[in-house]
C-alpha cells in the first residue's frame, strides 16, 4: 500500500526523468488545494490564480533539485506562500508582521475547542454570522498568523508540516496559531456568550 507521499515522489521522479505529463498530474492533484491556500492570502481571484500559476512554474523549474526530504505538497505550499508574499510586497501591500506569543501559553490555550465546536442548536442566521465573523477575523490577521491558522485549520497540516512550509521553528508555529485563535475567539466572544451557558 503506497502512501500519498510515495505516490507524489514517484510522480516527481517521472518528471525528473523528463516526463512532462507526470507534472500535469501533480498540478491537477494540487491546483485546487493551492488555490484555496493562496486565496486566503491574495484576495483578488484573478491575482490569486496568477500566483498559483507562477507557483507551479517555479515548482516545475526547481523540481530537479527536489530530493524528497519533505513531502512534495509541503514543498509546494512553501513555494506558494513565498510567491504570494512576494506578490503582496511588489503590490505595496506588505502585511503587518505578527507579534509572537509565549509558546507555553499556546500549549495551555483551551478556547480553541470552542472554535471547532460551534455547531450549537442556534439558528442558521447565527451560524452564518459566526462564519462571517471568523472569516472577517482571519482576513484581518497579519499574514504570518493567517498563513499558520489556514494551514492548520483549513488544510489540516500538522505543526511539523507547518513548520516546514513556513520555514520556522515549531514553537513559532504554535505561538502564531495560538495568537490567531486568540484573536478569532475574541471576535467570536460576543456571539458565543450565552448567559444560560453552564460550561463555565
Amino acid at each position: 500500500m503506497t502512501t500519498e507521499r510515495e505516490c507524489d515522489q514517484l510522480l516527481v521522479e517521472r518528471v525528473q526523468a523528463g516526463e512532462r505529463q507526470a507534472f500535469d498530474l501533480l498540478v491537477s492533484k494540487y491546483q485546487r488545494r493551492l488555490m484555496r491556500l493562496v486565496s486566503r492570502l491574495v484576495h483578488d481571484p484573478a491575482e490569486a490564480e496568477d500566483v498559483v500559476q507562477e507557483t507551479f512554474i517555479k515548482a516545475y523549474r526547481a523540481l530537479r533539485h527536489f530530493r524528497g526530504d519533505s513531502a512534495f505538497y509541503t514543498w509546494l505550499y512553501r513555494i506558494g506562500i513565498n510567491t504570494a508574499k512576494n506578490f503582496l510586497v511588489t503590490q505595496g501591500r506588505r502585511a503587518p508582521t505578527s507579534t509572537e506569543a509565549d509558546a507555553e501559553r499556546a500549549e495551555a490555550f483551551d478556547d480553541a475547542e470552542s472554535l471547532r465546536d460551534i455547531n450549537t442548536p442556534e439558528s442558521v442566521l447565527a451560524s452564518k454570522q459566526i462564519a462571517y465573523t471568523v472569516n472577517a477575523a482571519m482576513e484581518a490577521l497579519p499574514l504570518e498568523l493567517r498563513t499558520a491558522i489556514v494551514l492548520r485549520e483549513i488544510e489540516g497540516l500538522s505543526y511539523e508540516e507547518i513548520s516546514e512550509v513556513m520555514s520556522c521553528p515549531i514553537g513559532t508555529v504554535r505561538s502564531r496559531i495560538f495568537r490567531a485563535r486568540e484573536v478569532i475567539a475574541e471576535k467570536l466572544r460576543p456571539l458565543l456568550d450565552d448567559p444560560h451557558d453552564n460550561r463555565r
